[in-house]
């Protein structure tokens, strides 16, 4: 088994403590893919943030900053797979608002989207936040927020 069999391994026997959200979109596949990769399309307009970098190509790295610097983040871009799935890496974290500044260094952010008939599944994974993480209540509160954003955005 090499190393990245055995971390999806790891993680799918996690799966069910990460936090997770599914909604259902009428947009296509397609053009979920390309909204999600356009992260200022749905990752902004709640906390102040700002997004440097790239996210269209595998090892695209960007940075995250939001609440006035209470939440900083670096992320790389780490697997695609064209409309269906997107996994970016957080590489670097600094998180002001709890004793672990660096928590979410090596979680995942993880979308996944199937065909559903006339609809779309689009299923969120935040993989390795789960309830043992300090900022579990805020940051889980936090992806509810954007998700239902996103959901609205792709009605």
């Amino acid at each position: 088994m090499d190393a990245k069999t055995l971390q999806h391994t790891t993680m799918e026997a996690h799966k069910s403590e990460d936090f997770s959200l599914s909604f259902q979109s009428s947009k296509s596949s397609r053009e979920i893919y390309k909204l999600l990769l356009q992260l200022e399309k749905w990752w902004t307009g709640l906390y102040g943030e700002t997004i440097t970098g790239q996210s269209q190509k595998l090892g695209d790295e960007f940075e995250f900053l939001a609440g006035g610097g209470a939440h900083y983040t670096k992320q790389k871009l780490i697997e695609l797979v064209p409309n269906e799935i997107v996994i970016w890496e957080v590489t670097d974290c600094n998180l002001r608002f709890v004793t672990q500044h660096t928590e979410w260094v090596g979680t995942q952010i993880y979308f996944q989207i199937e065909d559903q008939g006339s609809s779309r599944k689009v299923t969120f994974k935040h993989i390795g936040l789960t309830p043992k993480f300090e900022c579990y209540g805020s940051c889980s509160g936090a992806w509810t927020e954007y998700m239902v954003a996103l959901e609205s955005k792709l009605k």
